[in-house]
């Protein structure tokens, strides 16, 4: 597959700073409480709707997206999500199906994120996600040692349920999305090879058995055979494998630590063969693979079978004793594809993967992004009412409304709580940047 440069820059808006550590503990006391399957109104009142993910470069942004709002607000900020339901729920007394593998979806790399998936869960009638998925910024050395206030409620959630599992990407270099040129990158990593960048993992190492989730899977240097990052395996194959190792074993030594480490890349040969890459299996625990629906016009059982796809990914994990994972996955180049995600839904079923995560924003996701109506049909139908069962007990989903070709206008928040429920006193700074005030039912 031609070398596809996928720009889903995640981090440019955020620092961990005063007001992301302010928000943090606003959303982590007013949503992490209620655990996922929560529905909004149940005990938070309603929020009203974020500003649309930003799309990939060179995608048009979908006509459906909401307005873009008249201040300039960081997407991390943004008030919780309402969206619209983009499809009906399955019907009453659909054959009962095994349980999923374990799954979530990318929904903010913020304490939103966190935040989105009881709505989430909600919209998929009570199913549970099990992963939670983020990202470190990559700007800065300071950002991949794991800033205070960035990953303490993505670890608040984690401790919530012992059966919870925290997906966490961790660039392998500082200045991850610049677009720095093969020289310089063949010059860090062969620095990383030889021990410089030891301290920054320990550090991360560190911060993550002090906020005790000591287990989180860490997908270190994802889509290294690409071009996108600084990250990248390219430029010097031996020295990148070297400096993973490295890391690893950096990482490993830290007292009380149990990560796992998944080695993914992007589906296909990209720059470079996935394979050159690997590592070797004293330090790789999981063989992940980031899966869109890309290039234009390729179909799902060419994606299978091209060279270093999908079959070879998983052929590859069996001959190393490794499981797989697929932590990202979406929609892409062919659009609103049902086929798509059906027979991604029916492949992972099939190979059980230690978990999956959707991209959810345009034009990847179908909960957050409403130009994909057939495809949300398709996940919804497949996920709705799942429980930790084998047999799930039917359950009487209201159907949910066609979405509509433009986003209804989004409510102003009350400043007065309805008399069923209790505000929550933040101060007026942190309300004007969450939407409005929080809002808890007592009953």
């Amino acid at each position: 597959m031609t070398p596809q440069r996928r720009e889903r820059t995640r981090f440019r808006w955020y620092r961990p700073a005063v007001a992301a550590a302010a928000l943090a503990v606003a959303v982590a006391s007013a949503t992490l409480a209620t655990g996922p399957g929560f529905a909004a109104g149940a005990g938070a009142a309603r929020f009203t709707g974020p500003p649309a993910p930003a799309p990939a470069t060179g995608v048009p942004a979908p006509t459906t997206a909401a307005p873009t709002p008249t201040t300039s607000v960081p997407a991390s900020a943004a008030p919780l999500p309402t969206p619209t339901p983009a499809a009906d729920a399955p019907a009453v007394g659909a054959p009962a199906r095994a349980t999923p593998p374990a799954f979530g979806a990318f929904l903010d790399s913020g304490p939103l994120g966190v935040a989105r998936m009881a709505q989430l869960s909600s919209w998929l009638g009570g199913t549970e996600l099990k992963v939670a998925h983020t990202y470190l910024p990559g700007n800065r050395w300071a950002d991949i040692e794991g800033a205070p206030g960035f990953l303490d409620v993505w670890a608040h959630w984690r401790r919530g349920k012992a059966d919870r599992m925290l997906v966490l990407n961790v660039p392998m270099q500082e200045r991850n999305e610049e677009g720095i040129g093969d020289d310089e990158v063949r010059s860090l990593l062969r620095q990383g090879a030889a021990g410089a960048f030891d301290h920054h993992f320990r550090a991360l190492a560190e911060r993550l058995v002090d906020l005790r989730v000591p287990d989180t899977v860490i997908v270190l240097g994802w889509e290294m055979n690409g071009i996108t990052y600084t990250h990248r395996c390219g430029p010097d194959p031996e020295a990148w494998k070297t400096y993973w190792r490295r890391i690893v074993t950096t990482m490993r030594a830290v007292p009380g630590q149990k990560f796992r480490f998944d080695f993914t890349a992007s589906r296909g040969r990209d720059a470079v063969p996935w394979t050159q890459c690997y590592p070797g299996d004293d330090t790789v625990d999981i063989i992940g693979m980031d899966s869109y629906d890309q290039p234009t016009g390729l179909s799902f059982d060419e994606q299978v079978r091209e060279p270093y796809g999908l079959q070879q990914h998983v052929d590859f994990a069996k001959a190393h004793g490794k499981p797989v994972s697929y932590p990202e996955w979406g929609l892409f180049r062919n659009g609103d594809n049902a086929e798509y995600m059906r027979r991604m839904l029916a492949w992972m079923d099939q190979h059980k993967p230690l978990y999956n995560t959707l991209t959810d924003y345009c034009p990847h996701g179908v909960w957050q992004c409403s130009v994909n109506p057939r495809s949300a049909h398709v996940y919804r139908q497949a996920l709705f009412g799942r429980t930790d069962s084998t047999t799930p007990t039917p359950a009487t989903p209201s159907p949910a409304p066609t979405p509509s070709a433009s986003p209804s206008p989004a409510a102003t928040p009350s400043a007065t709580p309805t008399s069923s429920c209790t505000s929550m006193e933040l101060g007026a700074w942190i309300e004007y940047w969450l939407g409005g005030k929080l809002c808890f039912s007592l009953d």
